[in-house]
C-alpha cells in the first residue's frame, strides 16, 4: 500500500545508523541525544522513558512496572520482567477481613510493588554502558525547570480530572485550580526531580530502601494499604526467555506470563488458519476474523494467564498446534460466536512503549506503565511518586487464576515484542492501550505481513476492539460504514470507539541493506527519528 500524499499522514523514517520511536517528542530527542553521544540502544531507552515519566505522567512513571526484550544483532533475545508483586500480607482472606470484595482502580490495594526502577537498573547492568546519572539529566531538568504539556497529553488529562480531584495531594500536584492543564502549559515537579536525582546518585536502592520507600509505604498505610518497606526492598527483576511462535515464516517473540504476550501468539495462530491476505484489510471479513480470534484468545487469557507459579497450564501448551487448531475450529466465517463456554477453552491434556535500535544493531523493545491513567491516583507527597494500579488485575476472592496472594505478580497487559526473519532481528515493536495490546500486536503484524504495509502505514491503519464486558465491537472513526454494516450482518453489535485505540511504535531492521525503517503512532504526540 502506498501513501496518499494528498491525505493527512506521515511517512516512515528511513535511516541507516540508529533510530528511536516513542510517544513523546522530548523522549525521542533524549534517546537520540544518548545515541549520538555514544550510548547504546538500552542507554537511550532508559533516558527516553525517564523523560516520559515526567512529561507523560498519566501514562507512565517511576511508580509503575516495566517489561523489555533486548535483541543482539545475531538474534539472541533476553527478556526482562520488571513487574512487582502484591504485598506479602495481601491475601483474599485478609481483604475479606477488611471488607474488600473488589479491587478497584483507585483502591489502595491496587498498588503492587513498583518494579520499573529496579528493571531499568537491571537492564543497564546487563546491556547498558551508561549510568542513571548520565541518563536522567533530561528527565531531571524537565521536572525541575519545567516542560510544556503536549496536545494528546492535555486531551487525556482533561478526562481524568474527577479521578485526580478525589485525592487531595493528587489534585494539588496534577491540577491547576482544580482543572487539567491545557496544551502548552508549563509544569514543574520539584519533588519528582529530587527523587530522580536521588536515584541517579544512589541507584535503584535509593528508591526501594530509605526515604523514598518510607514515603511510599507511609502513604499507602495511611490509606489502609498492606505494603511494607520489606515488600519494596524485596523487589527484583526476572530475566526470562521469550516465548516464540512462527507466523507465516516470521518468528514472533513475546514475554511469557505474567504478561499477556502469549495471547498475541494465540491470536496469530488462530488467524493463520484463514487466508487473511486474500481479504480487504478494511473489510468486514478481515475484522470479523480478527475480533473472533481476539474474543477467544482473551477468554483463554482470563482463564489461564497469571503469575507462572500459579498457572494451571504451562504457557507453551497454550500455543501448541493442537490447541490452536481446537480454538480456531470455533471460529465461523459466516457468523459471530454467540458465547464462549469455558469448557471449550481448556487444553485437551494508560502505558508508554518505545523502541530503539543502535548503530551496532542492538535493539530494545521497551514498555513502562501505570496501567490506568495516573495509576491509582495516589501520590506519595514527599517523593512525588505517582503509584500504579496494576493490582486491579487481581480478584479479591479466592479460586481464580488471578486471585490476589502475597508475593504474587498480577496478570499484566503491557507486552513488548520482537520479530525475527531467518533468525535475524526484523521488527522491534509494541502497542499501547491496556487490554488492547495483544490484539494490537496481531493487528500490526497482519497489516505488515499479510497486507504488505510499511511500518508507519501499519501503525496508522484503523483499529477495532471489543468491550471486555459485553463483547460489543468498538470501531475507530475511519473504518468504513460498509464494514460496520457487514459486521452487523454477521451478528456483531458495533459502535464507535470512545477514543483512539492505543498507540504504537515500531522499527524494521533490514540487515542486508543496513537500513532501519521506523514509525510512531499519530494517535499520540511522539515521532520516530534517527540518523
Amino acid at each position: 500500500m502506498k501513501r496518499d500524499f494528498q491525505a493527512p499522514g506521515r511517512s516512515p523514517v528511513y535511516v541507516r545508523t540508529a533510530a528511536a520511536a516513542t510517544s513523546h517528542p522530548m523522549a525521542t530527542s533524549a534517546a537520540l541525544e544518548v545515541l549520538q553521544d555514544g550510548g547504546n540502544a538500552v542507554d537511550a531507552a532508559i533516558a527516553a522513558v525517564a523523560v516520559q515519566c515526567v512529561v507523560e505522567p498519566h501514562m507512565t512513571g517511576i511508580g509503575g512496572d516495566c517489561f523489555a526484550i533486548v535483541t543482539e544483532p545475531d538474534g539472541r533475545l533476553t527478556g526482562f520482567n520488571g513487574s512487582g508483586a502484591a504485598p506479602k500480607a495481601a491475601t483474599p482472606q485478609k481483604l475479606a477481613e477488611l471488607g474488600v470484595s473488589e479491587i478497584t482502580e483507585t483502591s489502595v490495594h491496587a498498588v503492587t510493588v513498583p518494579g520499573a526502577v529496579r528493571a531499568w537498573e537491571t537492564l543497564l547492568k546487563a546491556h547498558g554502558t551508561r549510568s542513571f546519572k548520565d541518563l536522567f539529566k533530561r528527565a531531571i531538568g524537565y521536572a525541575r525547570d519545567g516542560f510544556p504539556v503536549a496536545p494528546r497529553v492535555a486531551r487525556d488529562w482533561a478526562q481524568d480530572v474527577e479521578k485526580l480531584r478525589s485525592d487531595e495531594i493528587s489534585a494539588a500536584r496534577y491540577l491547576i485550580h482544580g482543572n487539567a492543564p491545557e496544551a502548552g502549559t508549563i509544569l514543574k515537579y520539584p519533588h519528582l526531580a529530587e527523587t530522580l536525582e536521588k536515584i541517579s546518585e544512589g541507584g535503584a536502592d535509593a528508591f526501594y530502601i530509605g526515604d523514598i520507600a518510607r514515603d511510599i509505604v507511609g502513604t499507602l498505610q495511611d490509606r489502609g494499604g498492606l505494603m511494607t518497606e520489606d515488600d519494596l526492598a524485596a523487589c527484583h527483576t526476572t530475566a526470562v526467555a521469550p516465548v516464540m511462535r512462527d507466523y507465516k515464516g516470521y518468528s514472533i517473540a513475546e514475554l511469557p506470563p505474567n504478561g499477556q504476550g502469549v495471547i498475541a501468539l494465540v491470536m496469530l495462530g488462530i488467524l493463520e488458519h484463514f487466508n487473511l491476505e486474500q481479504l480487504d484489510p478494511l473489510g468486514p471479513e478481515r475484522f470479523h476474523l480478527e475480533m473472533e480470534a481476539a474474543r477467544i484468545a482473551y477468554a483463554v487469557r482470563d482463564q489461564f494467564v497469571t503469575d507462572p507459579n500459579y498457572m494451571d497450564v504451562c504457557h507453551t501448551r497454550l500455543i501448541g498446534s493442537d490447541y490452536i487448531d481446537q480454538l480456531a475450529s470455533q471460529v465461523a466465517v459466516s457468523s459471530r460466536i454467540a458465547s464462549l463456554p469455558e469448557a471449550n477453552l481448556a487444553p485437551q491434556t494508560d502505558t508508554v512503549y518505545l523502541t530503539v535500535v543502535d548503530e551496532d544493531g542492538l535493539s530494545v523493545s521497551f514498555i513502562n506503565s501505570l496501567f490506568a491513567d495516573f495509576g491509582c491516583g495516589i501520590v506519595a507527597p514527599e517523593s512525588g511518586v505517582l503509584l500504579h494500579s496494576r493490582g486491579k488485575s487481581f480478584k479479591a476472592e479466592p479460586g481464580h487464576a488471578n486471585s490476589i496472594d502475597g508475593g504474587k505478580r498480577p496478570m499484566h497487559t503491557i507486552i513488548p515484542a520482537m520479530a525475527l526473519k531467518d533468525g535475524a532481528p526484523w521488527l522491534s515493536f509494541g502497542v499501547m492501550g491496556g487490554q488492547y495490546q495483544a490484539c494490537g500486536h496481531a493487528h500490526l503484524l497482519t497489516n505488515i505481513i499479510d497486507y504488505g504495509m510499511d511500518v508507519q502505514a501499519a501503525i496508522d491503519f484503523p483499529r477495532m476492539f471489543f468491550d471486555m464486558a459485553s463483547h460489543d465491537l468498538q470501531a475507530e472513526r475511519l473504518i468504513p460504514a460498509s464494514t460496520i454494516d457487514g459486521l452487523r450482518a454477521l451478528g456483531h453489535k458495533v459502535g464507535p470507539a470512545p477514543g483512539p485505540i492505543g498507540g504504537s511504535q515500531a522499527i524494521m531492521i533490514d540487515k542486508a541493506r543496513h537500513l532501519l525503517t521506523a514509525g510512531s503512532d499519530p494517535r499520540k504526540d511522539g515521532h520516530a527519528a534517527g540518523y
